[in-house]
């Protein structure tokens, strides 16, 4: 008896610091250090090489460089003042509905010690930052082979605090922010990611316009097996993104990998199948083009869905995304290179949309919203609805803004024609791709 009673009073004041504060947890720590680097590596190699194969040979090297240079503009931009804004708390509750205050400038009032939930604060902050890089480096993808390269470094740095901050605040920020508030669901991005950069690539195709020779003249891309490797660390790192935002090594991080593998998997097969049915030829780049789509969109409803769910989610988020870049594209003439619009904006769209419909009524895997308040389907529905809206909006104007900012300051956004004709590689890098 006297043993027990000793141990109870050394163990006493563990239990008592264990209520009054979060611990750290190694294993969420590790996997969370793990999911950042998976979602980097999303970008400057699975992106990069994603974006470089579907180019003209004369512009890959220049493809490569504006995924890689905007991943590190837009991480630096995230430190300076993007997490600050998204994430940090406004004097004003009107402020605060859109974004965050200016108190966490440069990690102003982080300590290397803090805590979020059971891992470092500052873990936090990187991993976050992957996916504020990714989003505007998504955008890239509509305007290679025509944009100065000038104009789109200053446009991802302005855009990064001016559009994607305030729309991941809103989704992502907590208590005051608006769409948190109003219980969207949104897991790893449907919203704050694809449709982000997805419409932002949109928008900058239309206002730098068209490249020479579009849609008359053939612009076959400069290798197929690069933008399958693209697709398949994409596939890898995505793991990063959608199992990393559980937050921690748990259960949940195990739904969303279970779900983010089966509708990616689901998506190829869906796209293979429709080229075959519509082109008679399946092909290596629709293979890999509907994995990302897949990819794309089980994001937002990764964490929420059950098995059929993600059946449905890739398989019908890719019809979606093969519909826009086959159909919607050469119906309105728009020249978005590498169907970003097409592929993260739609994809990400019914993703985000479906999440509100398929969300499995279970309170330990959603967020506050009307589904989990009242088991509500269609307020939560309409919620989503209100969310795509709210961001698709808001990305529509900021991003018009940020190009004439960008291009104000850069003397013109776009290349001149000898440029062009040469190729970005040569006239710009002064490299090439290929010495053949």
């Amino acid at each position: 008896m006297k043993k027990w009673l000793l141990a109870l009073l050394f163990a006493l004041p563990t239990l008592v610091l264990a209520d009054d504060a979060p611990t750290l947890d190694t294993g969420d720590t590790a996997w969370m250090m793990m999911s950042t680097a998976l979602v980097l590596l999303m970008t400057p190699a699975g992106l990069a090489l994603f974006y470089g194969g579907m180019t003209r040979s004369k512009n890959v090297l220049n493809t490569y460089a504006m995924v890689f240079g905007a991943f590190v503009v837009a991480f630096v931009v995230w430190i300076v003042a993007g997490y600050s804004i998204a994430f940090g708390t406004a004097e004003s509750a009107a402020v605060q509905n859109v974004m965050g205050g200016f108190g966490n400038v440069l990690l102003n009032g982080i300590s290397w010690k803090d805590l979020s939930g059971t891992y470092p604060t500052y873990v936090f902050v990187a991993f976050q930052g992957t996916f504020a890089a990714i989003t505007v480096a998504i955008a890239s993808g509509s305007v290679i082979e025509r944009i100065k390269f000038s104009t789109w470094i200053v446009f991802v740095a302005i855009w990064g605090l001016v559009v994607y901050a305030p729309v991941a605040h809103m989704v992502w920020g907590g208590d005051g922010a608006l769409l948190f508030d109003a219980g969207a669901l949104d897991f790893a991005g449907g919203t704050v990611v694809h449709m982000n950069g997805g419409l932002a690539g949109l928008v900058l195709a239309i206002l730098v316009g068209k490249r020479t020779g579009y849609p008359k003249t053939a612009m076959k891309p400069a290798n197929v097996m690069l933008t399958a490797l693209g697709a398949a660390i994409l596939w890898f790192g995505w793991y990063g993104f959608n199992a990393g935002s559980a937050f921690g090594a748990n259960a949940v991080a195990g739904v969303a990998l279970l779900t983010t593998t089966i509708a990616t998997a689901a998506a190829a097969i869906t796209w293979m199948v429709a080229e075959w049915v519509v082109y008679k030829k399946p092909t290596l780049l629709g293979i890999a083009t509907g994995a990302v789509s897949g990819l794309v969109a089980i994001t937002p409803a990764a964490g929420f869905v059950s098995v059929g769910g993600a059946f449905v989610v890739g398989i019908v988020g890719t019809l979606f995304a093969f519909w826009g870049v086959t159909v919607l594209k050469k119906k309105l003439g728009y020249d978005d290179s590498l169907d970003a619009f097409g592929v993260h904006f739609l994809a990400g769209l019914f993703g985000a949309l479906a999440t509100g419909l398929l969300a499995v009524k279970d309170a330990d895997l959603l967020w506050d919203g009307p589904l989990k308040e009242s088991g509500d389907r269609m307020g939560q529905f309409m919620v989503q609805v209100e969310s795509v809206v709210v961001v698709g909006l808001f990305t529509l104007v900021g991003t018009v803004v940020v190009y004439y900012i960008a291009t104000a300051l850069t003397g013109g956004a776009r290349v001149d024609e000898e440029q062009e004709s040469m190729g970005l590689d040569e006239s710009v890098h002064g490299e090439k791709y290929s010495n053949s």
